[in-house]
């Protein structure tokens, strides 16, 4: 018969957001996957270096709405490093408090959209259902549901008061109740269970040798988790396990998942009980020292990882992030080779994709004469403003002038 290429993307109701993936068949085996990045690129990375490092808080928050205090707790771990500046010990806890809150409201999410994509939408109905007890509990904390805009440098931007330690902890047995009952069903329920396992299978070794992080590292017996690897916030006060499995495919990251969520709940018991009276921020300088830093997180999905490099000024000369997605994408092409076209779609939810936080610009490749040149970015920069000036008759000679000024080091 031949082999026949299929695209899949960039727009594709399997597909929550725009990628590309051109898959390979050989009848109804993958035998090859090729994948395209780039249609979601929102230039955040460029963005910053023109905002200040207070502005960047919640520019950088906004790289993902399910991980969006992963975000912002990680550039400001990195800023706070730069300024040599320790945040109270009660900050620690709510940062902590916080993301392990976030990491209920995405586990959740994820076992709703898996169960969608196998066709087991009453498990979608159920966990976003339970999903929203924690959505409400962040939105009572922070004002929001999604975005939070808790952090600040220095510290957080608002406390959590006796009441509101009280709600946690009832909306953490309700929510252990309910996990029970998904992983009853993870466990039992024998039509998921064949849906899910041998499907998207990756090697520990390959885990290993690709750079997988996250859930789906650990789904193959990876026992990697920077929380417990390299401690952070308050996350060297509080015991807790790191949930692996040895299936090494979508059913084991649906177990470590669920598994997680479990732990969740218990290191969320350990900060409420334990949380220190005290102040919740200390002051900050608002020009940063220069000096450079790379901060990790253990978001959801995976590490996310920082990088901030600061001059002097208000604001940041280079602001960097590798967000887990990035890490974990390069193992979906060997996790769909020699499996079913139908496999395609659960098999890249089972990562959870974010390509809103993957996508990246690199340097444009000049191609003159046949010989290939990549472009700076001044270069880049030049040419781009002579082509707004002669095709949109658009001039932006003083907006320059008035960004060189904020660029200036004192």
């Amino acid at each position: 018969m031949g082999i026949i290429k299929i695209p899949i993307g960039p727009q594709h109701p399997a597909l929550k957001e725009p990628e590309s993936f051109l898959i390979s068949l050989d009848g109804e085996r993958i035998q090859e996957v090729g994948m395209r990045l780039g249609y979601n690129h929102r230039g955040i990375e460029k963005a910053a270096e023109g905002r200040t490092y207070i502005q960047n808080i919640y520019l950088l928050e906004r790289v993902c709405g399910i991980c969006s205090h992963s975000h912002s707790t990680a550039f400001i771990q990195a800023v706070e490093e730069i300024a040599g500046i320790e945040i109270p010990k009660r900050a620690k806890y709510i940062r902590s408090i916080m993301g392990e809150l976030e990491r209920i409201h995405s586990h959740l999410l994820w076992l709703g959209v898996a169960g969608h994509e196998v066709g087991f939408d009453t498990l979608l109905m159920y966990s976003w259902r339970d999903r929203e007890v924690v959505m409400d509990l962040l939105a009572a904390i922070s004002g929001n549901r999604v975005n939070y805009g808790m952090n600040t440098f220095g510290g957080v931007r608002r406390d959590i008061d006796k009441q509101k330690q009280e709600d946690i902890l009832k909306a953490v047995d309700i929510l252990e109740e309910r996990t029970k009952y998904y992983i009853k069903v993870a466990t039992e329920e024998t039509t998921l269970i064949k849906r899910l396992a041998g499907v998207g299978y990756i090697s520990k070794e390959d885990v290993y040798k690709l750079g997988t992080v996250g859930p789906t590292g650990r789904a193959s017996g990876m026992p990697r988790d920077t929380r417990k690897d390299d401690p952070y916030a308050a996350y060297d006060e509080v015991d807790f396990n790191v949930i692996t499995d040895n299936h090494c495919d979508v059913y084991g990251r649906t177990l470590v998942r669920v598994g997680e969520l479990m732990e969740t709940y218990k290191m969320i018991r350990q900060f409420i009980k334990n949380i220190p009276d005290g102040d919740i921020t200390v002051k900050f300088p608002r020009r940063v020292p220069a000096g450079e830093a790379t901060s990790r997180y253990e978001a959801p999905r995976g590490e996310d990882v920082h990088y901030v490099k600061a001059n002097g000024t208000d604001m940041p000369e280079r602001v960097k992030l590798r967000a887990p997605t990035l890490a974990n994408l390069q193992s979906v092409s060997r996790m769909l080779e020699n499996n079913n076209l139908a496999d395609v779609p659960i098999t890249i939810a089972a990562i959870d994709p974010c390509f809103s936080c993957t996508d990246r610009m690199i340097k444009v490749v000049n191609t003159v004469n046949g010989s290939s040149n990549m472009l700076e970015w001044d270069v880049l920069r030049k040419q781009s403003i002579e082509w707004y000036r002669r095709e949109k008759d658009v001039d932006f000679t003083e907006l320059n002038k008035k960004y060189a000024d904020l660029r200036k080091v004192d």
